[in-house]
């Protein structure tokens, strides 16, 4: 039987971290991307009809208790199925999350950082649907990551990105610690 040979590089961060400008230069560097938060998306449009960051939660909690920890990574590895080499998971927020990977290929964790005031004002500018509109909001946002485990995924991190500069700054550190992960393990290497 022929395996798939692959290492997921799994990227997490609270919401508006900055996650995006790791994905971007994935893409530049002709890496295959794939976000989890898609999945959520998908599935509360699929079930609401709507997308909000109160249906959102919903649906993140619902799927859990309806699927277990892991239906999340799960759903996004059936989509990776084809994939070797590098691929690049995007939003990855619990330890389970990370095992489903695990269990499928090499995991090299990249956490981005920023502070609570800076990812606000950021979310605040992009206006994605599911993103919160008011402090509150994100608040209760950032506690459900929290309880999700997301803190354990940010705390094992093999590389960390402190994204509190422009976004230059923050690409730079992306593109170093990407380029070196294509180099060392291949883009698309069996």
């Amino acid at each position: 039987m022929y395996t798939l040979k692959r290492t997921f590089v799994l990227v997490a961060g609270m919401p508006g971290s900055g996650k995006s400008i790791v994905v971007s230069v994935a893409r530049e560097l002709g890496v295959p991307v794939y976000t989890m938060g898609d999945v959520v998306r998908e599935e509360t449009f699929k079930r609401y009809g709507a997308i909000n960051a109160e249906l959102m939660v919903a649906t993140s909690k619902r799927l859990r208790e309806e699927f277990g920890d892991q239906v999340i990574a799960l759903r996004v590895l059936e989509r990776v199925r084809e994939e070797r080499g590098l691929v690049l998971i995007d939003g990855v927020r619990s330890l389970k999350e990370v095992e489903v990977f695990r269990a499928h290929g090499g995991v090299v964790i990249v956490a981005v950082h920023a502070s609570p005031k800076t990812r606000f004002s950021r979310l605040l500018s992009r206006g994605r649907p599911g993103d919160p509109s008011s402090y509150e909001d994100f608040v209760r946002r950032d506690m459900v990551e929290l309880e999700f485990g997301l803190g354990s995924v940010i705390a094992l991190a093999d590389y960390m990105i402190v994204n509190e500069g422009t976004v230059e700054e923050a690409r730079e550190q992306a593109l170093k610690i990407m380029t070196n992960l294509v180099k060392s393990l291949g883009r698309g290497s069996c």
